[in-house]
């Protein structure tokens, strides 16, 4: 019996693969639409989401930003005089570190994302970098700590969420605090009123809802800094701390889908392929390839809004009739590549094996 997506009566039989929790993950958070590949901007309600604990409400007119720990000028700040300081705007790409974690094999148990936890969004803000040198960091600082107004449990312990840079990393980075998305101020689900950006690093960095920075003497224990996001191979081990993001690419998927299964319909002929292509640390794309029944070919790349922000690529394709998978695959100036199967951890940290797109092509 043909069971192909587009035929009347075709099942609907995979075995069930996931558990409840992680499609109670899933239900929570969301991922971009692909099909909007072709913006530069993400529209905001698109945008991917990872939440870790419940979303809080925050009184913007009430809401203070404590510079706290070892400063020898701690100080504290309201939103009004937050907005008030020079303000910048910046397309940045989000990626989480997760995006890809339901491909790996064996496949960690967590939030299962495919492809989609990614978006680019213009962040408007202020840079950190001032605001840190006025509280002024004693000599002795190893660490600054970023706290957000999200509390709850990981693995049995209660923490808020935090995260942390090195003095060397904010020398480094282009942190901004930030209240407004795409022209608008944040939504409670983005962080409002008040969150991190880390431009080129993944999501788990840019703390949302935050409420304290804290200069420490020390290196920071939290449980989002040292328990989870590292690239570990087994319980016992240490691992490497996940920074800045890997290189990436992503295709657009041509034609229309099948509801159940996504795996995409379009008519022979000639086809033009798009998609966006990204890497950390502000590093441009230097080539992205596709597979075109069954041989690698160069995509046309254009230039980004921002250095921070993803590529977008192209490329035409003469569909012929029949079943046909497509591949992207990215490499950065640096030489980095996507490897076809990634190197597994526990975490299922930066998965970024390249996107796999069915394509049955027929007519009507």
């Amino acid at each position: 019996m043909d069971v192909s997506p587009f035929n009347p009566g075709a099942l609907r039989s995979e075995p069930p693969e996931f558990s409840r929790s992680e499609l109670g993950l899933a239900n929570r958070n969301s991922g971009a639409l692909l099909e909007l590949l072709d913006a530069d901007i993400t529209p905001t309600g698109t945008h991917y989401l990872l939440t870790h604990f419940d979303v809080p409400l925050i009184d913007a007119d009430a809401h203070m930003l404590d510079f706290a720990g070892a400063f020898d000028t701690p100080f504290r700040l309201s939103m009004a005089e937050i907005m008030a300081l020079p303000a910048i705007s910046r397309a940045v790409t989000l990626e989480c570190a997760g995006n890809g974690r339901a491909g790996m094999h064996p496949r960690p148990v967590s939030m299962p994302w495919m492809h989609e936890a990614v978006g680019t969004s213009e962040w408007t803000g202020t840079q950190l970098a001032p605001l840190i040198a006025r509280a002024g960091p004693r000599a002795g600082v190893l660490d600054f700590a970023f706290i957000g107004a999200d509390t709850g449990f990981d693995k049995g312990v209660p923490h808020p969420f935090g995260r942390s840079l090195t003095p060397q990393q904010l020398a480094e980075l282009d942190v901004m605090l930030v209240w407004g998305m795409n022209g608008a101020p944040l939504l409670p689900q983005h962080g409002a009123p008040l969150r991190l950006i880390v431009p080129g690093w993944y999501g788990m960095a840019s703390v949302k809802w935050l409420t304290r920075i804290e200069a420490l003497e020390h290196f920071y224990q939290g449980f989002q800094q040292v328990q989870t996001y590292r690239f570990r191979q087994h319980e016992d081990d240490p691992g490497e701390p996940v920074t800045s993001i890997q290189v990436r690419s992503l295709m657009k998927p041509p034609g229309v889908p099948d509801w159940f299964t996504r795996t995409r319909w379009l008519r022979p002929g000639p086809v033009r392929l798009s998609g966006r292509a990204w890497s950390g640390g502000g590093v441009p794309i230097a080539r992205v390839e596709v597979l075109l029944d069954g041989q690698w070919a160069d995509a046309t790349l254009r230039p980004r809004p921002d250095i921070y922000a993803w590529t977008s690529w192209q490329i035409d394709w003469a569909a012929t009739s029949g079943m046909h998978v497509l591949v992207c695959r990215a490499t950065d100036a640096n030489g980095n590549s996507q490897p076809m199967s990634p190197p597994h951890n526990l975490g299922g940290f930066a998965n970024t094996a390249p996107q796999r797109v069915q394509v049955h092509v027929a007519e009507a």
